[in-house]
């Protein structure tokens, strides 16, 4: 295991403290902001902890409302709405230094055989083929705006691959589509729901420059504002998150200073064992 995965994996083990309230950390860092994957991650860990664990996550729909600040500790506040039949659904708030930054809706739900269909896998070169993302954004760490510069310490615990390497010193009008392969730099417990909290912190990484794309520009851009308002994922079939998972973007719209993005992740058989969508801010700063 690497000691990026492993420094990740300490993150996401929150600190029981009272009874439905727990502790979270930040990666430390002088950026001023917390990556917004880390919160949805331990937003999730912390309902996870209050759930039969007979039930495993099938959706989350999350909102940002403030940014985070890693100089501090995040607590997050866990209230159950319901425990019904087969669903269990718990609401998560995360706060710091009593302010709300963020809060998550998640459910439940016992495994149950029943219908099945899904979407086709596209056709896409193997992640054998295709360089590490570590390597290629090497040079856009020393480029990067301070805000966005926790979001490149997930590419040193996880293995991104991106099908069609995108430029972010050099945007150039494309589509607004992105297909990246991702599995963590070392193996992950024996632990679905640390596979589930991996899969959930890997989601955002990508994610909103995907509509940036059709327009030239991206979040290092000069006074490009680019910030994700919610975020939500639906996890479909279970899932190994130690081989490679396929995550395929696309945006069908952006508008009014606000990006949309939806995103379906296969496993290497062709498996849809995950959906998401977030939207985001995505304008010119104001004054610019």
């Amino acid at each position: 295991m690497s000691n990026g995965l492993k420094s990740l994996i300490d993150l996401l083990t929150l600190e029981k403290i009272d009874e439905n309230i727990y502790r979270g950390q930040s990666e430390a860092t002088d950026w001023g902001r917390v990556y917004g994957g880390q919160v949805i991650a331990q937003a999730l860990s912390a309902a996870a902890q209050q759930v039969d664990p007979e039930r495993h996550i099938h959706s989350f729909h999350s909102y940002f409302l403030r940014p985070g600040n890693p100089d501090y500790p995040i607590i997050f506040e866990v209230e159950s709405n319901l425990d019904a039949g087969t669903i269990s659904n718990r609401r998560v708030k995360a706060v710091q230094r009593g302010q709300t930054i963020f809060f998550m809706t998640s459910s439940f739900q016992l495994n149950i055989d029943s219908y099945d269909h899904q979407s086709e896998m596209p056709v896409v070169p193997p992640p054998d083929d295709l360089p590490q993302e570590l390597e290629l954004r090497e040079e856009d760490l020393r480029f990067a705006p301070e805000e966005w510069l926790p979001k490149f310490n997930a590419v040193r615990a996880i293995d991104f691959r991106a099908v069609n390497y995108y430029d972010l010193k050099k945007p150039y009008k494309g589509p607004a589509t992105k297909q990246i392969w991702m599995r963590p730099f070392g193996s992950l417990p024996d632990n679905s729901c640390i596979h589930n909290y991996m899969l959930a912190y890997a989601s955002d990484f990508f994610f909103l420059a995907t509509a940036s794309q059709p327009h030239e520009v991206s979040f290092l851009t000069e006074d490009m504002r680019m910030a994700t308002i919610d975020h939500s994922m639906w996890f479909h079939r279970p899932f190994d998150f130690n081989d490679w998972l396929l995550y395929d973007m696309d945006s069908p719209s952006a508008s009014n200073g606000r990006g949309f993005v939806r995103g379906k992740i296969y496993d290497r058989a062709g498996r849809l064992v995950a959906s998401s969508a977030q939207e985001g801010i995505m304008r010119k700063k104001r004054g610019s």
